[in-house]
């Protein structure tokens, strides 16, 4: 049975999205089985994997909404395999409402497909709404990038407010995966408090690997491609790389 591993945060701009794409295609250089699994309605994730989110294909939204079978929806790359999402997720949040269950739509219409993969990677909205909640809800565990500046300190503590509440009445096995601190500048004295201040809560479930500002990171979505298949020698890529090595030791 795969594991199902939400990338959130509700804070925009913290690397969430870049953290999904090229983790994925890491995990599956190296050998695993990966699904990514687009919920945020700008569909940055889609189009990083090489995909037009503006294509008329069936997507996330057919599945959650109109019951559209997963395995129908899912396309295959190079990278991963992908669940796509565009702009008419957005009305979804609203649709949700009325279905019964409703927090749960994402998880049953995952179950069909989880044991095809090692690893199911679902992107976020950066929000806490209907969307971000089934996210939660269908996931075991819970990554979070975290950008290395004072505003990101602040939108964590939301977010953990959130999870602790999830985990009292909708989802009561979900964990924290880790701590992904992003876009972290060594030569600044700001990035390393702001990195001290979250190890101090979180202590070993920061990843040792931080993925540092790097302008390829920046570069390869608009190529359609993860940054270690767009710049292999970048520090942004040897980053992600050394992520995946990490995040599969741990899951052994």
């Amino acid at each position: 049975m795969g594991k199902v591993i939400a990338i959130a945060n509700q804070k925009g701009g913290v690397g969430k999205t870049s953290t999904c794409v090229n983790l994925c295609a890491a995990l599956k250089e190296s050998g695993a089985k990966v699904l990514l699994c687009d919920m945020d309605p700008q569909g940055n994730s889609t189009s990083g994997m090489g995909l037009d989110k503006n294509k008329d294909i069936y997507n996330i939204y057919n599945v959650l909404i109109e019951e559209v079978n997963v395995g129908e929806a899912i396309i295959k790359t190079a990278y991963s395999d992908v669940l796509p999402s565009n702009k008419i997720l957005a009305g979804a949040g609203v649709e949700l409402v009325a279905l019964r269950d409703r927090e749960h739509v994402l998880k049953k219409a995952l179950e069909s497909v989880r044991s095809e993969y090692d690893y199911i990677l679902i992107d976020c909205p950066p929000s806490l709404e209907m969307l971000t909640l089934n996210s939660l809800c269908a996931a075991d565990t819970v990554l979070i990038p975290v950008q290395c500046e004072y505003f990101a300190l602040e939108g964590l503590s939301d977010l953990m407010s959130t999870i602790r509440t999830i985990k009292k009445s909708l989802n009561p096995d979900l964990d924290i995966e880790g701590v992904l601190l992003t876009m972290y500048d060594s030569r600044t004295n700001f990035s390393s408090q702001v990195a001290a201040e979250i190890k101090k809560f979180f202590k070993n479930k920061i990843y040792n690997v931080s993925i540092p500002r790097n302008v390829r990171i920046a570069e390869a979505p608009s190529h359609g491609t993860p940054v270690m298949h767009y710049d292999r020698p970048s520090r942004g890529s040897q980053a992600y790389l050394e992520l995946a090595a990490e995040f599969l030791k741990r899951n052994k």
